[in-house]
C-alpha cells in the first residue's frame, strides 16, 4: 500500500516531473495526488474561476485504476497519475466541451479529440475542463457560460486568453498541468500573465484533427507547465502521426524528454522589443532593456535588430478571418446574435474579403516567412517581451489603446505574438521575474524552423539561470489572500450548464 508523509498542500506544490517520479517509485498514490489537487480546487477556484466543467467522480475512479497499475507492476504511461486540466475548446468524452459558448452550453462529447486521447494513453487523468473566451476568441478569458478568469495575483485582472483557464489553473498549484492551444498568442499570452510556461509548437507536431482549414498552419495545439521540464513532459505526451491532420508529422517523443546539451555561452542571440510594429507599452520596452542587459553575460552575443517584416496586421487579419469563415458560418446564417460580439465581428471582416485580399494574404505571408528565417543566418535564437502591456482589468473586454495611441482591433495588442505565428516558427514563454506593478513579465523565445527541440533546450537552459537570480525568478502568486475574490467573476454568466446525467 502506498503511503507518503507528504501533506497535500506540499503534493500540489510539486512538479508535473517530479509527482510522475514519485508515482513511478510508490512513494505517492495517484488517489493522493488527485485528493490533494481537488482540495487544491476547492479552496481556490472560487477566487480565480479557472475551471468550466469537472469530472472529479470520474477521475477518481481513474486514480484508482492507476493506482491498481502502479502496485501491479504494469508499464505506465509518461503520465500515468497525473491530474490534468484540458482547455475547453477540446472535445473530451462524456464531458461537456462548451467552447464557452451558449451554441455548445450542454454540449457533451461521445470521443475525445486526437490529442486528449493521446495524453489519456499516456495515463493522464482529465479532471476538468479549463475556462476560454467564447470560441477562443481573444485574450481576455471571459464567456457568459462560465465567467471570467481572473489573475491568480489579482483576480481583478485578466489572466489572458485564450488558455486563461489553464494559465491560472496552474499559477494556483490546483493541477500539475494543462493543455492549451494557439492561433494569435493564446498559450503564450496568458502563461506570460499568470507566470508560467506555454509552449507553441510548430505546425502538425501536436495532431489536431478538429481543425475546419487542414492545411492552414496558425492554430496549434500545445502544453503549459510551470516549469520548462514539466511543459516538455507533456508535450512528449501529445506528439503523434494522425491521419486525420494534413499537416501531421512523425516527431521522437523520447527525445523530447532528455535535454540536450546546451550552452548557452555559444549561442548568438537578437532581441527586438516590437518587431518594428508591434504596439508596446513603454514601460515594457524599458523592463525588456533591463533584462536583456541581466541575461547578455549568459550568450555568446546578444544584439537588438531592426525589423521590416511587411503588412503583419493585414495579413494576420485577412488569414484569421478566413478560419472564422469557415467555422463559424453555419451559426451566422441562422443567427448572427447567437454569436458574442468578438466571433460575430471576425466573421463578418472574413465574408467581406475576397479572393483578391485572401491572395495578397498568402503571398505576403509567405514574403513575412522568407524574411523572418533569414535571420537564422546570423543568430541562434531570437528573444521578445511576449505581451505589450502589463494584465489590465478584465471588466475592460481588450485594449483599445496603448499610451494614446487608438489600436486597429480588439486583437492588435497581441501583436508580438501573432507575428510568430504568422511565421510558424516554435515560440515558448518563460516567466522573467516580474514587472513594475509586482505581476509576472514573460519572455517570449523564438526558435529556427521546425526546431522544436532546440527551442525546449535553450529555454529550459535559460530558465535555470534565471532561477538563482532573484529578479529573474518565476513569482508564484500569494494563493492565501485570494478568498477576498468570490462575488463577481461569475457575474456575467446567463444560464448555467444543466447537470451532467
Amino acid at each position: 500500500m502506498m503511503s507518503t508523509l507528504l501533506s497535500g498542500e506540499t503534493l500540489v506544490q510539486k512538479s508535473a516531473t517530479e509527482l510522475r517520479r514519485l508515482i513511478g517509485r510508490k512513494e505517492i498514490s495517484p488517489v493522493e495526488l488527485l485528493e490533494a489537487c481537488l482540495n487544491r480546487i476547492e479552496a481556490t477556484n472560487p477566487s480565480v474561476n479557472a475551471l468550466a466543467a469537472t469530472c472529479f467522480d470520474r477521475a477518481m475512479a481513474e486514480a484508482r485504476l492507476a493506482e491498481t497499475a502502479v502496485l501491479s507492476g504494469e508499464t505506465l504511461g509518461l503520465l500515468h497519475g497525473l491530474p490534468i486540466g484540458v482547455k475547453d475548446l477540446q472535445d473530451t468524452a462524456e464531458v461537456r466541451t462548451t467552447h464557452g459558448s451558449p451554441l455548445f452550453r450542454n454540449h457533451i462529447p461521445a470521443y475525445d479529440s486526437a490529442q486528449v486521447a493521446l495524453i489519456r494513453k499516456h495515463g493522464a487523468i482529465v479532471t476538468a475542463k479549463t475556462n476560454v473566451p467564447e470560441f477562443g476568441a481573444g485574450a481576455n478569458t471571459k464567456n457568459t457560460v462560465w465567467g471570467v478568469t481572473g489573475n491568480p495575483f489579482d483576480p481583478g485582472l485578466i489572466a489572458g486568453g485564450s488558455s486563461g483557464g489553464s494559465a491560472a489553473a496552474l499559477a494556483c498549484d490546483m493541477l500539475p498541468l494543462c493543455t492549451g492551444s494557439d492561433t494569435g498568442g493564446s498559450l503564450r499570452i496568458p502563461a506570460s500573465f499568470c507566470g508560467v510556461v506555454g509552449f507553441r509548437p510548430s505546425p502538425g507536431i501536436v495532431p489536431m484533427d478538429q481543425r475546419q482549414l487542414g492545411w492552414t498552419p496558425i492554430s496549434v495545439l500545445g502544453p503549459m507547465g510551470r516549469t520548462v521540464e514539466d511543459t516538455r513532459l507533456l508535450f512528449a505526451a501529445q506528439v503523434g502521426f494522425d491521419k486525420r491532420d494534413p499537416l501531421s508529422r512523425s516527431i521522437d517523443r523520447h527525445t523530447l524528454l532528455q535535454p540536450g546539451s546546451i550552452d548557452l555561452a555559444a549561442l548568438r542571440v537578437a532581441y527586438t522589443t516590437d518587431f518594428g510594429s508591434s504596439p508596446v507599452h513603454s514601460e515594457v520596452k524599458t523592463l525588456m532593456h533591463e533584462r536583456i542587459s541581466s541575461m547578455r553575460r549568459n550568450f555568446r552575443s546578444i544584439d537588438e535588430v531592426t525589423l521590416n517584416l511587411g503588412d503583419v496586421d493585414r495579413c494576420f487579419d485577412v488569414i484569421r478571418a478566413l478560419n472564422f469563415v469557415a467555422k463559424h458560418q453555419c451559426a451566422y446564417l441562422q443567427n448572427p446574435f447567437s454569436l458574442g460580439a468578438n466571433v460575430k465581428s471576425n466573421y463578418e471582416m472574413g465574408a467581406s474579403m475576397s479572393l483578391a485580399d485572401v491572395a495578397w494574404a498568402q503571398d505576403e505571408q509567405t514574403k513575412i516567412f522568407r524574411r523572418f528565417q533569414a535571420l537564422f543566418d546570423d543568430f541562434d535564437l531570437i528573444i521578445t517581451p511576449t505581451v505589450p502591456v502589463s494584465p489590465f482589468p478584465w471588466r475592460q473586454d481588450y485594449l483599445e489603446e496603448i499610451e494614446g495611441v487608438r489600436l486597429k482591433n480588439y486583437y492588435h495588442w497581441l501583436s508580438l505574438t501573432y507575428t510568430v505565428t504568422l511565421v510558424t516558427n516554435p515560440s515558448i514563454s518563460i516567466p522573467c521575474g516580474a514587472d513594475q506593478r509586482g505581476l509576472p513579465f514573460g519572455l517570449q523565445l523564438v526558435g529556427p524552423f521546425y526546431a522544436d527541440q532546440f527551442l525546449l533546450d535553450a529555454a529550459q537552459a535559460l530558465e535555470a539561470t534565471f532561477q538563482v537570480t532573484p529578479e529573474l525568478a518565476r513569482p508564484k502568486p500569494d494563493t492565501s489572500h485570494l478568498s477576498q475574490f468570490r462575488d463577481d467573476l461569475r457575474s456575467i454568466v446567463t444560464h448555467p450548464p444543466e447537470k451532467c446525467p
